[in-house]
């Protein structure tokens, strides 16, 4: 290949990009006339430049490309996000704006992965979403009407006349109610805590299989192999807790991991580690 001035090549690479909008490197590459490694190492220096962007989404392996003032156009693109930030992004570009604490723990992590298309807005310890091509500003009054109406619905609660006290025979034991609003904040928590761990670790959030009192089922993808993780909300975990999760592993066909908050009780441990190298258990007549 011959030698190229290398602003040339940049120049072409930008032309290419301007002409096609959002493009992957091997288009790039087949634009230009290089191989796929030299047109990413040019849109790499790009990037780096701050000339052109790089989305969060990937088509197939690789990022798109862009201009930014083909930001809209990724939009063309969203049938590639995965099927929980596929619905984030379909709920988002519907309702224009999404208050986090009110959308359910899948929706919340999805809006999170969605980097390219959900832009946050925090105010007074409140996390708010808008959809990428709604103004700045937009958000703003949104926030102020959500306050509104917080505050109105606060004032008509106050003018509510007492209710009439009953006589002690009419009294009945109060209901409680079976998914207390505290147990999903507790979740919600754990959820988010899960997440931090997955991302340390270089793990990604596929689906929620399942959430259960203290218990979390998740497909996630780590090390480019998807399996099953089941997260419990406690620091010891019983050979019961195990099999459960076999059991649900088998259901999907995945293989699994346990994640806790404390180390593994030391009879489970010898337990599994006796199970190893054992061929075969069989019963006398």
């Amino acid at each position: 290949m011959p030698i190229q001035n290398p602003l040339e090549v940049k120049e072409r690479i930008i032309f290419a990009l301007k002409r096609r909008g959002p493009s992957l490197p091997v288009h790039i590459a087949k634009e230009t006339g290089m191989n796929i490694l030299f047109a990413s190492a040019f849109l790499s220096e790009l990037i780096a430049e701050k000339k052109i962007k790089i989305s969060a989404m990937k088509v197939g392996n690789s990022p798109l490309y862009f201009c930014p003032e083909h930001e809209n156009m990724l939009k063309n693109f969203s049938n590639y996000l995965k099927s929980k930030e596929r619905d984030a992004y379909l709920l988002l570009e519907e309702k224009k704006f999404l208050k986090d604490e009110e959308q359910e723990p899948a929706i919340r992590v999805a809006l999170r992965n969605l980097k390219d298309f959900a832009r946050p807005a925090e105010k007074d310890g409140y996390l708010f979403w808008r959809f990428f091509d709604i103004p700045e500003q937009e958000i703003k009054k949104e926030i102020s009407k959500s306050e509104k109406e917080e505050n109105i619905e606060i004032i008509e609660i106050k003018k509510r006349p007492p209710k009439r006290e009953k006589p002690m025979h009419e009294k009945t034991p109060k209901k409680i109610s079976k998914n207390p609003p505290q147990k999903k904040k507790q979740n919600e928590k754990f959820l988010e805590k899960v997440r931090e761990f997955l991302s340390k670790h270089s793990g990604e959030i596929l689906n929620i299989e399942g959430i259960e009192r203290g218990e979390i089922t998740l497909k996630i993808k780590i090390n480019g192999q998807e399996q099953l993780l089941i997260a419990y909300n406690k620091k010891k975990i019983s050979d019961r807790d195990i099999i459960n999760a076999a059991k649900k592993s088998r259901d999907l066909k995945l293989k699994y991991s346990i994640l806790s908050l404390g180390d593994l009780p030391k009879k489970v441990s010898d337990l599994i580690i006796a199970l190893q190298d054992i061929k075969d258990i069989e019963k006398i007549d």
